[in-house]
């Protein structure tokens, strides 16, 4: 896909270029940004203390679940930054659209919870919420800013395989 044709994208009816320039994109990325440093702050300091109280088996949930809330953070952080990075015009709108820079990890990110999740640190309940909401919502505008030609070209795919199929040449 060229540059020109990812340029005029929409997401809510924004252009890619715009949506970056937006409110709610600056909003987003300064709820990560701050997201990413609370998580920080609280897996080095308070949220170490705390594990060193939990059972053998809510220290082993605790090791996992801090890794699955650093894993979203970082994937989040990440593509925010790309998409920072396209506005500034230090990356093309075609780069960040490659499969490198887009949000990985969503078998991991938006996996299913561990069971003893209720023996975990309020503090880090609170972080890995907040995490699967901010993940969540960028999984959405990342779906929705590149992933919206490749549904249509999945359609278009499976439209040609009924018509071959039937050999109407015409399906709609």
């Amino acid at each position: 896909m060229s540059t020109d044709i990812l340029e005029q994208e929409t997401f809510g009816g924004l252009t890619l270029n715009s949506f970056r320039a937006s409110a709610m994109f600056e909003r987003t990325f300064d709820e990560g940004m701050a997201l990413v440093e609370e998580c920080a702050r609280y897996l080095d300091g308070r949220g170490s203390t705390e594990s060193r109280t939990l059972s053998r088996k809510a220290a082993l949930v605790y090791a996992g679940e801090s890794m699955r809330v650093t894993t979203r953070l970082m994937q989040a952080a990440s593509w925010l930054l790309i998409q920072r990075a396209v506005h500034e015009g230090d990356m093309t709108t075609e780069d960040a659209a490659s499969d490198r820079y887009r949000l990985g990890a969503r078998e991991i990110c938006m996996g299913k919870r561990e069971e003893g999740m209720d023996g975990l640190p309020g503090k880090l309940l609170e972080l890995l919420e907040r995490s699967e909401s901010l993940y969540r919502r960028i999984a959405r505008l990342d779906d929705e800013l590149f992933r919206h030609g490749d549904a249509a070209a999945g359609v278009q795919s499976q439209m040609a395989r009924l018509s071959a199929a039937f050999s109407t040449g015409d399906v709609g």
